[in-house]
């Protein structure tokens, strides 16, 4: 006998699982997590980038176009962290439904 939390849940997955499988719908709802997680790497590099370029060449000995560089990979970084979260989060969904199923029809067959 599955409780009602597994009842809700079963409803709520039977309707939203095909909504919740696209790459675009992924990346939308996993975005917000992301950039909690990059938004800091990002505004350090603005910081340095527009407010203390000078200081950041002299003790790196690098070009100014490295930032450009890590800013793409960050956002890389963002999108891929976002994708790969929300997919998870559906992978774990998707078995917890399927086991929750596979226990209705056992006790519906034991019934």
């Amino acid at each position: 006998m599955l409780s009602e939390k597994e009842e809700k849940f079963l409803q709520y997955w039977e309707q939203n699982r095909e909504e919740h499988s696209s790459f675009i719908s992924k990346l939308i709802r996993g975005l917000p997590m992301a950039c909690v997680f990059c938004l800091p790497i990002l505004l350090l590099l603005v910081v340095v980038y527009f407010f203390i370029p000078d200081w950041y060449i002299k003790i790196s000995k690098t070009s100014s176009s490295t930032f450009t560089v890590v800013a793409i990979a960050v956002f890389i970084a963002t999108i891929f962290y976002a994708f790969t979260r929300m997919h998870f989060k559906w992978e774990m969904n998707e078995q917890s439904f399927l086991e929750l199923k596979h226990k209705q029809k056992k006790a519906n067959a034991a019934n």
